[in-house]
């Protein structure tokens, strides 16, 4: 019965297979030094695995955050969440639930409306109408004569019921786009935290190949010089 290669981490103690080995010359100094003021005894000749070095990775971006930021708050432990789990905020952004109330749907719709042309044209219809229904029809002997006091009184209040529902729906954006703003840092965030993740693997794959290749350079080198004490004899 074969048995798969282990290791021992030189940090815990457990044993991992040996694919999932990192060698300490192949980690960033960051996260070494990290490792190192945890366990002092780590150097670059002892072994981690992938998943301890994960483990630091994460702990790492925390710490950059903190320095950059300050104190981590749900925000930015919502991003270190999602590198971990692998989630895209891009669909957070884009299927937005609508919990809107009903006062806040009838004066977004209020406010499409009051900002439409289809709103000027009627608008300018109806006090046609007006006038010309008092002034030609009844002869201005009508329900409201000239100079239209109870038009002036309509058009007043429709002012002033207008404008704080219109300011109902603006104050409701701008807080729609501060919450798109946050998801939009979170996204720019992420996407800097996964480049600086993406660097360090890329450092660790092109050590982890330098390794092999000086391992088999050392194998071809000991097949040459078994040659030669052939040759040799």
């Amino acid at each position: 019965m074969n048995h798969k290669p282990t290791f021992k981490s030189s940090i815990s103690g457990i044993e991992f297979p040996d694919h999932d080995r990192v060698w300490g010359k192949a980690i960033r100094t960051a996260i070494f030094d990290l490792i190192k003021k945890d366990h002092p005894g780590f150097d670059a000749s002892g072994c981690i695995s992938e998943s301890e070095l994960s483990l630091y990775r994460e702990k790492y971006i925390s710490g950059f955050l903190q320095s950059e930021v300050g104190e981590l708050d749900n925000l930015h432990k919502n991003v270190i969440d999602s590198l971990n789990s692998d989630k895209s905020f891009v669909n957070k952004v884009e299927e937005e639930i609508d919990n809107r109330t009903f006062g806040q749907k009838i004066a977004d719709k209020v406010a499409a409306f009051g900002g439409s042309w289809t709103f000027i044209i009627w608008f300018f219809i109806v006090i046609l109408i007006w006038i010309g229904a008092n002034v030609f029809l009844l002869m201005n002997k009508g329900f409201d004569p000239y100079p239209f006091i109870l038009l002036n009184l309509i058009l007043s209040c429709l002012a002033s019921l207008q404008a704080p529902i219109i300011m109902m729906s603006q104050n409701r954006q701008e807080e729609k786009d501060r919450e798109r703003a946050k998801k939009d840092y979170m996204i720019n965030l992420k996407s800097e935290l996964e480049i600086r993740m993406l660097d360090e693997k890329l450092d660790h794959l092109i050590m982890h190949q330098q390794q092999e290749l000086i391992e088999i350079q050392k194998v071809q080198i000991e097949m040459m010089n078994d040659i030669l004490e052939k040759i040799k004899k």
